[in-house]
């Protein structure tokens, strides 16, 4: 596995809408595999592949029960309302307040090419809204209300 780069706003491929994945090859979970650890070093909850410059419909999630791995996901139920501070591994340093649904289901495949469905609420379902928009080229400061603002965290260690 290897870190991979993360896209920053303004950058073409996260404007465009994904292909979707057709079979399970050695390079795609190669690419599953770099996500996540990507993802983990940038202390993420989530990456989508137009993140590190790969039009494919694949996210990951981990918002601390452990990895789900989403492949050609889509949302097939929503239910309910939040309103929460939102952030993106492609806005570093960036936060905003979004209204997202407080419950989703979401059917996608998993790296064997089965279906599977996932149901979550509250930030896990902020989470598969935030990464499955990624695919379809939208990024979630279009649905901020109000203005960006910029986040710090305390570096000291407890």
């Amino acid at each position: 596995m290897a870190l991979r780069t993360i896209r920053t706003e303004g950058d073409s491929v996260l404007s465009k809408k994904c292909r979707p994945v057709e079979e399970i090859t050695p390079r795609i979970r190669e690419l599953v595999g770099d996500m996540l650890e990507t993802m983990y070093d940038a202390c993420g909850v989530g990456l989508a592949a137009p993140q590190v410059g790969i039009l494919k419909r694949i996210a990951v999630i981990d918002v601390g029960e452990g990895p789900i791995i989403l492949v050609n996901p889509e949302i097939v139920e929503r239910a309910g309302e939040q309103t929460g501070e939102e952030g993106c591994l492609s806005v570093p340093g960036m936060s905003g307040q979004v209204t997202r649904p407080n419950y989703v289901k979401v059917k996608a495949l998993d790296l064997d090419m089965n279906e599977v469905e996932y149901e979550g609420e509250e930030l896990l379902a902020r989470a598969f809204c935030h990464e499955i928009e990624h695919l379809d080229g939208k990024m979630y400061t279009r649905l901020v209300e109000g203005e960006l603002h910029r986040v710090t965290y305390d570096d000291e260690e407890e």
